[in-house]
This record gives C-alpha cells, sequence and structure tokens, in this order.
C-alpha cells in the first residue's frame, strides 16, 4: 500500500518525461519548417515560374500529407511509433536537401512532395505517440503541449530562415532545415522509446456461427460510426476556415476593401496568433476537465459568428475585432478534436484513426482556398464568409449528435473538489447498434 502511490508517482514523471521528449523532437522539425516559408515563394520565383506554380510548392507537401496519412498510420499500428517518429525527420532532410539545390521547378515539386512525406510521417506518428503515453483525462493537454511546441517551432523558423537567406542566399535555409531534421532523427532515435506495447491487444476474433449473418469489420464499424464522422466533419471545417478564410479572404478583403497595408495586415495576423497560442493552455483543460463537446461546440458556433461579424464589417475597427473574435473563438478548440479522435479510436486501430483524422483536416486544407476564392471572385468577399460560417456552424451542430467521452463530475463535491473526469469506455470498437451507423 505504501509503496503504491511512489509508483503512481514514478509513473506520472515518467509520461511527463516522455511528453517532454516528443516536444523538443517538434519544435526541432516545425522550427525547421518555419526556417523556409519566408524564403520558399522568392526560390521558386527565380526558377522562372509564375504565382499558381509558385503555390503548387505547399500544395504538393500538403497532397504528399494527404496521400500518406492513413497508410502511415496503419503501419504505426503494425510496426509501432518509432517508426515514423524515426523516419520522418530523416525523408524530410533528404526532402529539404534535394529542394535546395534543385536546378528546376520539377525537381523542386518532386522533393517538395518528399519533404510533405516525411512530414506526414513524423506529425501522424507523434499524435498517436501522445495518444498512448496519455489517459481521456489528461489528453488535451498532453496534445495541447505538443501544439504549443509546434507553434514556438513556426514562430521561430521564420526569423532564422531570413537572416540565413540574407546572408548565405537563398538555397542556404533549405540545407539547414535538414540539417535541423537530421538532429530530430538523431534525437528521436535516443530519446523516444517504442509506446506501441502500453495499449492492450486488439480483441479476439468471435468464433463464426454457422449461418449466422457476418458481422463488420472492426474498422469499418469504427469508420462509418457517428462519432468518427463527426469529428472528421469539424475538423475538415476547421481546416478549412483556417486556410480558406483566415489565409485567403480575409486578407484579401483586408487590403481590397478596407485598404490595409501589409505591415498592418501582418501586426493584425501576429496578433491574432499570439491569441492562439495563449489561449491553447485554458482550452485543453476544459477539454480534459469538462469534456471535448465544451470545448468543440462552443469554438464552432462563435468562429461562425466573428466570420459574419468580418463579413458585415465596414470598418476598420469591426474589422479587427472581428479577427481577434476569430483568434479567440477559433483557439477555444484546441487540442479537443484531436483528443476525441483519439478517445474514439479502439487502441488496434489508433494509428488508422489518427490517420483518418488527419487527413480530413488536409482535405479542408486544399479544397478551402481554391473553393472560397472562386466564391469570393463569383459573388463577394462577405458573401464568401457568410459560406464559411454556415459550414462551420453547421459541423458544431453536427458534433452535438456525438457522444461525449468525458463524463462531468457527478456531484458538486466532486466538482468542487476539482475530481478528475471519468474517462468512458471508449477504448474499444463502437457498438454495433443500428444508430452508430452514420
Amino acid at each position: 500500500m505504501i509503496l503504491r502511490p511512489i509508483a503512481r508517482a514514478i509513473s506520472t514523471l515518467r509520461e511527463q518525461e516522455q511528453l517532454l521528449m516528443i516536444s523538443i523532437s517538434t519544435v526541432l522539425v516545425m522550427a525547421g519548417q518555419g526556417v523556409i516559408s519566408p524564403v520558399l515563394p522568392l526560390f521558386a520565383k527565380n526558377l522562372g515560374v509564375g504565382a499558381a506554380v509558385i503555390g503548387l510548392t505547399l500544395s504538393f507537401f500538403a497532397l504528399a500529407r494527404l496521400i500518406l496519412n492513413v497508410p502511415l498510420g496503419v503501419l504505426s499500428d503494425r510496426y509501432g511509433r518509432r517508426l515514423l517518429l524515426v523516419s520522418g525527420p530523416l525523408v524530410t532532410a533528404a526532402g529539404m536537401y534535394g529542394s535546395g539545390f534543385a536546378a528546376d521547378i520539377y525537381q523542386l515539386l518532386a522533393w517538395r512532395f518528399l519533404a510533405g512525406a516525411g512530414s506526414a510521417m513524423y506529425m501522424t506518428g507523434a499524435q498517436i505517440y501522445l495518444a498512448d503515453i496519455s489517459t481521456p483525462a489528461t489528453r488535451a493537454r498532453f496534445i495541447g503541449t505538443n501544439q504549443g511546441a509546434l507553434l514556438l517551432g513556426v514562430a521561430v523558423g521564420p526569423a532564422i530562415g531570413g537572416v540565413v537567406a540574407e546572408f548565405w542566399g537563398l538555397r542556404a535555409p533549405f540545407v539547414l532545415v535538414g540539417t535541423m531534421a537530421l538532429v530530430a532523427t538523431v534525437y528521436a532515435y535516443l530519446r523516444l522509446p517504442e509506446t506501441k506495447h502500453l495499449q492492450p491487444p486488439p480483441p479476439p476474433k468471435p468464433v463464426p456461427v454457422p449461418g449466422a449473418k457476418k458481422e463488420r469489420r472492426d474498422w469499418v464499424v469504427f469508420i462509418m460510426s457517428k462519432d468518427f464522422m463527426a469529428v472528421s466533419f469539424i475538423t475538415l471545417a476547421i481546416f478549412f476556415t483556417r486556410t480558406a478564410s483566415r489565409q485567403t479572404v480575409i486578407p484579401l478583403m483586408a487590403v481590397d476593401d478596407l485598404g490595409f497595408s501589409e505591415g498592418s495586415l501582418g501586426l493584425l495576423f501576429t496578433a491574432v496568433a499570439a491569441l492562439n497560442t495563449v489561449l491553447i493552455a485554458p482550452s485543453a483543460v476544459i477539454a480534459d476537465k469538462w469534456g471535448r463537446k465544451a470545448a468543440i461546440v462552443p469554438s464552432g458556433i462563435f468562429v461562425a459568428l466573428s466570420l459574419v461579424l468580418i463579413g458585415v464589417s465596414t470598418t476598420t475597427l469591426i474589422f479587427v475585432v472581428g479577427n481577434l473574435a476569430l483568434g479567440i473563438a477559433t483557439a477555444m478548440a484546441g487540442p479537443a478534436p484531436a483528443a476525441y479522435a483519439a478517445d474514439i479510436s479502439p487502441p488496434h486501430l489508433r494509428g488508422l484513426g489518427m490517420g483518418l483524422y488527419r487527413s480530413s483536416g488536409d482535405i479542408g486544407f486544399m479544397v478551402g482556398p481554391p473553393l472560397l476564392g472562386w466564391i469570393a471572385d463569383s459573388t463577394s468577399y462577405d458573401f464568401a464568409l457568410y459560406v464559411n460560417a454556415a459550414l462551420i456552424g453547421i459541423a458544431a451542430v453536427v458534433f452535438l449528435t456525438a457522444r461525449e467521452t468525458l463524463e462531468r463530475p457527478s456531484t458538486p463535491a466532486e466538482a468542487t473538489a476539482g475530481a478528475s473526469p471519468v474517462p468512458v469506455a471508449s477504448d474499444r470498437v463502437p457498438d454495433r447498434e443500428p444508430s452508430s451507423g452514420g
């Protein structure tokens, strides 16, 4: 009895140590990605191509992630997480070195695709790793900590890349990123242990009964469940909003309709990014203490209202207020969608579940900008924002129908005492009931 609290404390410290190690690796990987962000368009332009082809350097990177998320998740279920965490940065290094020495745009696109494959390997492995070492009561905070590490890497990277390019040329940042990725590879190999063994073995296959109706496979039941479809829909809507409205339509509206300069627009976006970073921790606590729906549903509704406010804005003040409100609203969801996807994924299908979850976001990433841009060109900027508001508002309402994976404290006394949320039995295949087939 005396040794049990000590063992529990040691186990907690070990989990925190693993969280710190994966976060350090994420900073290394994402700082590398940030380093090339200010120089990639200039580098592509020097190869003699126009703006549309320059945009393909981003699309090829995202396309690789979309194609590979699910196969990589399945691979991690079979062979473990370390395979992705170690080989992902290594593949990224090859893609970055190749990009830096590309002689034409076709070579650059091919190397960018390879770098995107490396990114998919690492980020898919990292999310599954975090799901392995966390519990439903701590999962959002673990994922949120890693998201903070991601934002830190993205924030410091561009400044480094700009200085390196100014002193040593446009190819130098790619070489630097490749070297940072190699450091991340060595670090992951030495410091990140395998976590696949932490999950229980898959349930035994049912013995077939002659003449009985054949049951659907576990993975079919899972991906067709109402819960998984709901979290995939809200994730698609979140990424759609992030890339289509915030990164495409809103900047164009600011410059064309309200006369923003590049500098003032940059300051506004910096303020929004700062709000997102600061609010990650509170949003993770809400998701872990009060449930995933308490973070996701209000976030979706407030994002929709913020987009409408930006759309109706006729003055700079209302536009700025709308964007700050959008930053707060998007931050409210924080890591809750990823935590929810991990909650409902059966342990033996966790790689598949997280791969599909990431793919739903990448679909929104790829489809959103051209689709909303076309709507804006055909109608107006404000109407495009209203369309986006309707999409994420509907997604939030749909998510109301999904089950909660954490139970609120059952009594006021438990709530006052700060009792940990009680996990629902979500680490299993969803029940085979007609109502669960979305």
